[in-house]
């Protein structure tokens, strides 16, 4: 059985790395809180002081983490990741940073003698909690293919976009799609509240439409309530407009609505709706129409 590491313990990362352990896995993990691996080593799992530990014992490390710069300090510091690779040693990071970003963290961990794959996944806590994600991967098919049973064990599908960084852009792809559409669930609620018309039967009119989405079911009770509790927070959500948005830039491509999806979550994060879930944006359009 492989030895995995796991660094990064957040939302996301707890109940991934659960799952492994429920799948058989020997699990090796780090997070910068250290009280946040107490949990998981009750389970079984081996906790390690540094990065590099993780990496000098596992054979594949996995890291989920808030942004490049954390990604980027994990692999570089003095004890991290880097000072632990071993030659055939994989590195798969399912955090959601540029396609530039992962090329360059695959070109770092090609000098170290190890392999890189970006494997961020579609999902919020909850798939996550059920292992029903959906992996995006960036690679050599055959490092892929050696991560496939860590892979199977956090999500029901994985899916091969080609080359480092296609994971990376694949999720930018998708996330620009969510973000669009919840902004765009938010104005027609917005509408319909300002027409005079009750937010439950029109929320149960898009889930029965051609438009209608599991996205609306899932976040129903938050609208019809105003309760925003995070599954994918908003300011994460920001984060990934802007980075399809320098993508966007970077390929000369005019995207209208990701623009104005982009600037309304980065005015909603600066309101200080940034812990809550994205969906709070809704909060946002209000205040906007006062």
């Amino acid at each position: 059985m492989l030895k995995i590491g796991w660094i990064g313990l957040g939302n996301m990362g707890t109940p991934m790395a659960n799952n492994l352990l429920k799948a058989g896995f020997s699990l090796y993990v780090f997070n910068r809180t250290n009280n946040k691996t107490k949990e998981l080593v009750q389970k079984g799992a081996i906790s390690c002081p540094t990065p590099r530990d993780v990496a000098a014992n596992a054979d594949i490390v996995f890291t989920m983490l808030t942004d490049a710069a954390a990604v980027r300090q994990v692999l570089t510091q003095p004890d991290g990741v880097l000072a632990g690779l071993r030659s055939g040693k994989i590195v798969v990071d399912m955090s959601t940073v540029g396609p530039d970003d992962s090329r360059s963290f695959a070109g770092l961990v090609a000098k170290a003698s190890g392999r890189f794959v970006d494997a961020p996944v579609s999902g919020s806590i909850k798939p996550a909690t059920d292992g029903t994600l959906i992996i995006l991967a960036g690679g050599q098919a055959e490092d892929i293919a050696r991560c496939q049973p860590c892979f199977d064990a956090l999500g029901k599908d994985t899916i091969n976009f080609g080359g480092n960084g296609s994971g990376s852009s694949a999720k930018l792809v998708i996330n620009l799609l969510l973000g669009i559409t919840v902004q765009g669930i938010s104005e027609v609620l917005l509408l319909a509240e300002r027409s005079g018309l009750e937010r439950e039967k029109v929320l149960g009119m898009i889930a029965q439409s051609q438009v209608g989405t599991p996205l609306v079911q899932a976040k129903k009770g938050m609208f019809l309530e105003e309760n925003f509790p995070a599954a994918f927070m908003l300011k994460l959500m920001s984060k990934d407009l802007g980075l399809a948005a320098a993508e966007a830039e970077q390929k000369s491509i005019r995207l209208p609505l990701a623009t104005a999806a982009n600037t309304t979550f980065r005015a909603a994060k600066d309101a200080g709706k940034g812990d809550m879930d994205l969906a709070a944006v809704l909060l946002q359009l209000k205040d906007l129409s006062q």
